[in-house]
């Protein structure tokens, strides 16, 4: 008897929660506020474990991006990285980004505490977590870039710099309230205030570390790919696909609210440029290298999935479906080409993620008039180059003291052994190749 009023009891509970929810009755899509708390609450955590996940992505697409004998070094680099931003936007980030006046450069150099109010509309602290996941991204994008001749514990002390005062900063110049927020620069996920920042901290990085031994010959060329050969491209496919389900978080928490038939409306279109913007920039990607070497290079079509996904963060809610695939095979496109001139330059980034990320990240946020009649160009503009700027300069001051002080460049022989053996002294496949 008792078990079959449970089985009663339960849906009918269920079903009076549903009927309540709503202020005005069943007719009226507004919940309560208390209810708006808790589903926008509900929509950072969620969409924050899915952010968290795309740090396996990275692991998985940076470890199958190296050679065999430096696999090891991504996979401590990566969970320690995610660890080191954890502490250091909780310890000063959070409130050097949202401590900042209205209109404002810098906020305050203070712990993050939890100040939750039912009128803020969500917790506290799931907002915390969720920015943080977006931070540790950033860190994430320069690993990939510098590995196999990076130092690790060098790399640390630059990460907890990035995630604990460079990425805050200009974050806080629109996310936080600050100058370009107050000037009308639109950057809805972080195409630039993510991205590009992790891009243009990369490129310092490359520059001042230089190629890997060998890469490039005595006439600037690169060397053949068997030397440099991917560890394992399923390992990087898997992680591209890791990072593609993570966007959903990164794009579609974005929107920071779910309390409404209107948000939950813009959630879902969210999802779906998203989706078709990855999908143009792999097919973008694979026709161009078709056509321009006669083979269809699957890294760079993977790669492509990712410049899509950076080109639509800046604006996913308010471009067509078509106008998405667009935007996101110019993003493919872009890597392709991005990939050529790095080459050309004769700057080593062993993932493909400055052109993914930087180049891809400045077309994405400068398209973003072209869907959003409240954004212009012009401001687009002054954000991608105050923000890139600052990043690239800050980022070089800061790997140029490191360089001349610690050092950043692993010896010849170290490099020569594999960074596995010299910097973890743990060896990530028994056969090499």
């Amino acid at each position: 008897m008792i078990k079959l009023l449970k089985k009663f009891i339960t849906p009918v509970f269920t079903l009076i929660f549903f009927l309540n929810m709503s202020s005005a009755g069943v007719a009226d899509t507004t919940v309560s506020a208390e209810v708006g708390f808790i589903f926008n609450t509900f929509l950072f955590l969620v969409c924050g474990f899915l952010v968290m996940f795309m740090a396996a992505g990275f692991a998985m697409l940076e470890s199958g991006m190296v050679t065999s004998k430096s696999v090891s070094v991504i996979c401590a680099k990566n969970i320690g990285l995610y660890s080191i931003a954890g502490i250091m936007f909780w310890l000063v980030g959070y409130n050097l980004a949202y401590g900042i006046p209205e209109g404002g450069y810098i906020g305050k150099l203070l712990p993050w505490s939890d100040g939750s109010k039912l009128e803020t509309g969500y917790a506290d602290g799931s907002d915390w977590y969720f920015q943080m996941v977006f931070c540790a991204t950033t860190v994430s994008i320069v690993s990939g870039t510098l590995a196999e001749r990076i130092k690790l514990w060098p790399f640390f002390l630059f990460a907890a710099i990035l995630t604990g005062i460079i990425y805050p900063i200009q974050m806080g110049w629109q996310w936080g309230g600050g100058w370009l927020a107050a000037k009308g620069f639109s950057d809805f996920a972080g195409s630039t205030l993510v991205h590009s920042t992790g891009g243009a901290a990369a490129l310092a990085g490359a520059i001042l570390l230089g190629p890997r031994l060998g890469r490039f010959n005595k006439k600037g060329e690169p060397a053949p790919v068997k030397p440099f050969a991917a560890s394992s491209i399923p390992l990087v496919t898997l992680g591209v696909f890791v990072l593609w389900l993570g966007w959903f978080g990164f794009n579609g928490g974005s929107q920071l609210a779910m309390g409404s038939f209107t948000d939950a409306v813009a959630v879902s279109k969210i999802f779906i440029n998203t989706n078709l913007a990855a999908c143009g920039g792999v097919l973008a990607a694979a026709v161009v290298t078709r056509l321009m070497v006669g083979k269809t290079d699957v890294l760079q079509m993977l790669n492509g999935a990712i410049g899509g996904l950076v080109a639509i963060t800046a604006e996913p809610l308010m471009p067509t479906p078509i106008v998405a695939i667009l935007i996101g095979a110019v993003g493919g496109m872009i890597v392709v080409w991005g990939t050529k001139l790095l080459f050309a330059l004769q700057i080593d980034d062993v993932v493909g993620a400055i052109p993914a990320h930087l180049f891809a990240g400045i077309w994405g946020t400068l398209a973003v008039p072209m869907t959003n009649p409240a954004a212009n160009f012009g401001t687009q503009l002054l954000g991608v180059i105050s923000i890139n700027v600052f990043v690239f300069i800050v980022a070089y001051i800061i790997w140029s003291i490191m360089k001349n002080t610690v050092g950043i460049r692993l010896s010849k022989e170290s490099e020569l052994k594999g960074t596995d053996v010299t910097e973890t002294g743990v060896i990530a496949y028994a056969i090499r190749d």
